[in-house]
């Protein structure tokens, strides 16, 4: 941990030196405020709850996380500072770990400030926030996952718009899988089962669940699950 510390404070620092890190939360906080106010109907539902808030972030997330995790690795590679990063000492894991955790702070802090809306909640019903804590933890874990697998796709390339197009294909493809409408066109040809299976793949079931305060222990399992996988192939790409 004491290795990780120096990496993580280095990254997360990094992020507000830059305007791009104030642009992404500027962009994340209308975009998301905008879609729970004027398409997801937040106040037409008339609702004491932030479930047009959280319905739209797997989509949401496509886009902003991969502008945060593209740049993790393949700007280290770009610019040669790679082979000076591996000279101090530290190993693999305590570098992929320190850019993980402080890209993951930052999404934490983006989704943070957004708690004027769950004020506005509490300031016009009676929310249960219970529910909301479980959203907002279950929106965290999957920013995580989202983070994770950018990561490991900006430890495979050089050039940050590939980085950013892979990191967008891929969490896409695995938000297809959860998807109820493409889950939808599987039950024509497949078998309930295997729909169910490959539905269980998907970020989407497991992030509703949470949304909805379900705290089911196979939710986090999931998300953990495909955090240490990201991370384990990412160390492995970049000793390799």
């Amino acid at each position: 941990m004491s290795q990780i510390t120096p990496v993580f404070k280095r990254e997360f620092l990094g992020y507000f030196r830059s305007p791009v890190a104030y642009v992404f939360l500027i962009v994340f906080l209308v975009a998301s405020v905008g879609l729970a106010f004027f398409v997801g109907g937040f106040f037409k539902a008339n609702q004491a709850s932030l479930q047009s808030f959280f319905v739209f972030h797997p989509w949401l997330y496509l886009f902003l996380i991969p502008a945060v995790g593209m740049r993790l690795w393949a700007e280290e590679r770009r610019g040669g500072t790679i082979e000076l990063l591996f000279t101090l000492p530290l190993t693999t894991l305590d570098a992929v770990l320190g850019k993980f955790f402080a890209a993951w702070a930052f999404l934490a802090l983006a989704l943070a400030l957004t708690f004027p809306l769950a004020l506005t909640v509490g300031w016009l019903g009676d929310p249960d926030w219970g529910v909301i804590a479980a959203g907002y933890l279950g929106s965290a874990l999957m920013a995580g996952a989202y983070l994770a697998v950018c990561a490991l796709l900006s430890s495979l390339t050089k050039n940050q718009v590939i980085a950013f197009v892979l990191g967008v294909v891929v969490n896409l493809a695995l938000v297809f899988l959860g998807w109820s409408v493409f889950n939808g066109l599987l039950s024509g040809f497949l078998p309930v089962a295997a729909v169910d299976f490959i539905a269980n793949l998907g970020f989407i079931p497991h992030f509703d669940a949470l949304s909805k305060g379900i705290l089911d222990p196979r939710d986090f399992a999931y998300f953990g699950s495909v955090i240490a996988l990201a991370l384990t192939l990412n160390v492995v790409a970049l000793e390799r």
